[in-house]
């Protein structure tokens, strides 16, 4: 049964994940079809109108984690996920810009089927192998977010907007009534977990901001969606300026998307190694890893290094969603973990918002090459300040012991 949960789970959110960011390669080409705007003000539509959904569902996140904590997860997974297709499949009829602006809003207030589905999967899941399963969840959602893109650019040139977000609310749909019909809820063992009181918000967020390490892990997944995002803007106009080609677009997403199959291939292995040595030291060498594989992506001369190094850039990526979600399976009592999950997601989402709009001004100021450096810079800041961070804890740890054998 616990295969079967995932394997769904894997599929859904493969497919909501990519639903929140196929949009982008033809966002401002739907905008005109509204009516006859000027350069700048579509440029500024689109930036809202993409942005808006993540803006939203920062605030949401938690909310959907801590109904799910208290309710059931699996109900709030039908609210979601039949609430992203409505709000896809509508996108299809709409016949404005501020239509698709309320939409996207929409969109954003039941986007909590990712944070959800992380909860449902945890609770069932053995804290031994929590990376391994978690980090084969992440490669569903992780995937389908970086794939999103390039799917969305192919079906809008093959069958026109109106059928890509027809086609696109179907899926979800589909993969949601697969979700009714599939999952099982497990109910925990009070045996195997200690199971407290039911927890106001307030102490959530009290049991966040004692944990310094949960703190940072939080920071950790705003800096990884934020250097990762800050370059898509800029992604179509850096692969001109490598190739004199007709098919920019494709080549631009495939850049982007590439990054996708990078995690595909070392999500689940860098979980299982943070199953054996520590999640946290995963996450420290693939934050330095990342910072290393994206600074030369500055320097590159043809589109193939640009791809190769973007490759390898997913590979260290990779590592970090599912070792920040095991932790906090490790570190948070299952009674608060959906909402928990949930701010986590907040911070992603965060990210997906900073991201574009920090590589835009920096881009703007210094060119595009500048973006490398800084969402280099973020990657080593973070890595330094987790390093920090550790060796803190681990000091009071120690000193905890200590005077424990002392007494």
């Amino acid at each position: 049964m616990g295969n079967r949960n995932l394997l769904i789970m894997w599929i859904a959110n493969f497919f909501v994940a990519a639903s929140a960011t196929m949009v982008l390669p033809f966002l401002s080409i739907y905008i005109e079809t509204f009516g006859s705007f000027s350069d700048s003000y579509v440029q500024r539509w689109s930036g809202f109108i993409f942005g808006i959904t993540f803006l939203i569902a920062f605030f949401v996140s938690p909310l959907w984690g801590r109904f799910g904590d208290k309710f059931g997860r699996k109900k709030i997974l039908l609210i979601t996920g039949y609430g992203i297709a409505i709000s896809i499949f509508l996108m299809s009829y709409v016949e404005s810009v501020t239509g698709l602006f309320f939409l996207r809003m929409f969109m954003g207030v039941v986007t909590g089927f990712i944070p959800t589905s992380m909860a449902l999967i945890s609770a069932q899941t053995k804290k031994e192998i929590a990376g391994k399963v978690l980090g084969t969840l992440q490669m569903g959602t992780v995937s389908g977010g970086l794939f999103g893109p390039l799917i969305g650019g192919l079906l809008a040139d093959s069958v026109g907007f109106t059928y890509t977000f027809f086609i696109t609310g179907a899926v979800i749909s589909i993969a949601t009534t697969l979700v009714l019909f599939g999952i099982k809820e497990v109910k925990i063992n009070k045996e195997d977990e200690k199971i407290r009181p039911k927890q106001t918000m307030k102490e959530v967020i009290q049991h966040i901001s004692a944990d310094r390490v949960l703190v940072m892990v939080m920071i950790i997944s705003l800096v990884v969606q934020t250097a990762n995002f800050s370059i898509q803007p800029q992604l179509a106009l850096y692969v001109g300026q490598l190739i004199a080609a007709e098919n920019i677009a494709f080549l631009a997403g495939l850049a982007f998307s590439v990054t996708g199959l990078g995690n595909l291939v070392a999500t689940r292995f860098w979980g299982i190694q943070g199953d054996r040595i520590g999640h946290e030291k995963i996450l420290l060498i693939c934050l330095i890893m990342a910072g290393v594989f994206f600074i030369p992506q500055a320097f590159v001369t043809n589109i193939f290094q640009l791809i190769g190094l973007r490759f390898m850039f997913g590979v260290a990526v990779g590592g970090i969603i599912p070792c920040v979600t095991a932790y906090i399976r490790l570190a948070v009592p299952l009674s608060m973990q959906g909402e928990v999950l949930g701010y986590n997601q907040s911070f992603r989402f965060l990210g997906n918002v900073l991201g574009p709009v920090t590589g835009g001004v920096v881009a703007g100021m210094w060119g595009i090459t500048s973006v490398f450096y800084v969402s280099s810079f973020l990657f080593f800041i973070a890595a330094w300040m987790f390093y920090v961070v550790l060796k803190a804890n681990k000091r009071k740890s120690l000193e905890k012991r200590r005077l424990a054998n002392f007494s």
